[in-house]
């Protein structure tokens, strides 16, 4: 009799470079290196590399310290701290109030409240 425990072996998921950029910006990066040449135990060059790569809305998410001198006054900062949700049909990110509001821009997609707002004021208003 053959095992009924047989692993299901599924192929990588292969996304775009769009989709690869989308989740390093979402997610981040993070680079921490120390490298060191030495010749006869004496250190002839020392290189200390930390560098992060991510949205505005991530380092925003992680309250990651920008440079001095930095602007977080600016409209792109507050659109970058504003909650965000994916849109349930096409998973792209939007702010919630957008989605709520107006509904994704993406797809189309309306929220419930709104299409149920939108259906009572395009049905007809019978007269008595």
């Amino acid at each position: 009799m053959k095992s009924q425990n047989a692993a299901v072996v599924q192929a990588p998921h292969t996304g775009t470079m769009a989709d690869v950029i989308d989740r390093i910006l979402d997610k981040g990066l993070v680079i921490n290196a120390d490298i060191a040449v030495s010749l006869v135990d004496v250190e002839l060059l020392s290189i200390k590399i930390r560098a992060v790569l991510c949205s505005l809305e991530t380092a925003a998410r992680y309250g990651l310290e920008l440079p001095s001198g930095t602007n977080l006054e600016t409209d792109a900062w507050r659109e970058a701290q504003a909650p965000r949700e994916n849109c349930p049909q096409c998973g792209k990110r939007s702010a919630v109030e957008e989605l709520l509001g107006e509904g994704c821009a993406w797809c189309g997609w309306a929220a419930a409240s709104k299409a149920g707002a939108a259906a009572k004021l395009a049905a007809p208003v019978e007269a008595w």
